[in-house]
């Protein structure tokens, strides 16, 4: 999991995500970001809706492999940016790890939000 300083509070913040916000699409999730020069750090959320997925079980679980994944690739986010992950496909809880972590990698460098 990731630390609370990167984490986002409140409604109104990723309000300004969608609204502003970059977005790169992959088969299981999307990425949204923008730079927010107002911060020292990025800031990360994953949004799991129910249609997803009914359990909560599950839909937590996709939660922690994504932040977990993200929370790997800390060193390569220099930029303040906010990104928030929404997943689309519950597919996330079955791809295997490699697979997961590649595609992740990917739209993040394609979000401008990982150095390359």
């Amino acid at each position: 999991m990731i630390s609370t300083r990167h984490r986002f509070h409140g409604y109104g913040s990723l309000k300004y995500v969608y609204r502003h916000g970059h977005t790169v699409r992959g088969p299981l999730f999307s990425i949204k970001s923008v730079d927010n020069p107002k911060r020292k750090s990025y800031r990360l959320a994953v949004v799991v809706s129910k249609k997803v997925n009914k359990s909560a079980v599950a839909r937590n679980r996709i939660r922690r492999r994504l932040y977990e994944g993200v929370r790997g690739m800390e060193d390569g986010i220099s930029q303040p940016v906010d990104i928030v992950i929404s997943v689309y496909n519950d597919a996330v809880l079955t791809e295997p790890w490699p697979n997961l972590n590649k595609q992740l990698t990917k739209l993040l460098k394609e979000a401008g939000a990982l150095q390359a």
